[in-house]
């Protein structure tokens, strides 16, 4: 079976990969995202973290901050090593929950509609294959993007995630 490919980029000619983690000291509590972003041997590191947040957050946020890095649509292999991340957007079920007003079914709201929307925003704009590598396994990508969340999640004088901490308000 062929990889699923995302996004509206069929004519994209840059061949990228990111590594991406999430980390989180406690769920919830001070987190942390990281992407590694690797094109033509060159390397670009982006990280961030908040304050109180959890650590499927980091994991959602680490794929957005990677493909909202690039400047022009790019062909894109994400590794992850996060389940919820690749199965939610491989399986379709972001998809269905966005077309469901954020619902996961009758009953239960989707958690972090907010940030699922900028991925799937984000996928749009790119052709994306997403690849869930074992967390903690050698993966050299995956473990550099470990230490720079691990790293984030333990920086100082953090901000806030304001729509976790205030969930259906706008942040400032």
């Amino acid at each position: 079976m062929a990889p699923q490919s995302h996004g509206s980029a069929p004519n994209a000619v840059r061949l990228v990969t990111i590594h991406t983690d999430g980390s989180c000291l406690g769920n919830p509590g001070p987190g942390g995202y990281a992407a590694v972003l690797e094109y033509r041997g060159q390397e670009r590191e982006i990280s961030g973290g908040f304050r109180r947040t959890t650590n499927n957050r980091m994991e959602t946020l680490a794929v957005i901050a990677g493909l909202e890095a690039l400047t022009e649509p790019c062909s894109v292999t994400v590794y992850s090593d996060s389940r919820y991340v690749v199965d939610a957007i491989e399986k379709g079920w972001a998809v269905k929950w966005k077309a469901n007003g954020w619902m996961r079914n009758k009953r239960e709201r989707a958690v972090n509609p907010d940030l699922w929307d900028r991925l799937l925003t984000a996928l749009d704009k790119h052709r994306v294959e997403l690849k869930w590598v074992r967390g903690h396994a050698g993966n050299t990508g995956n473990t550099r993007a470990d230490r720079l969340a691990v790293a984030a999640a333990n920086g100082q004088n953090l901000p806030r995630d304001e729509a976790y901490e205030n969930p259906g308000k706008e942040p400032l």
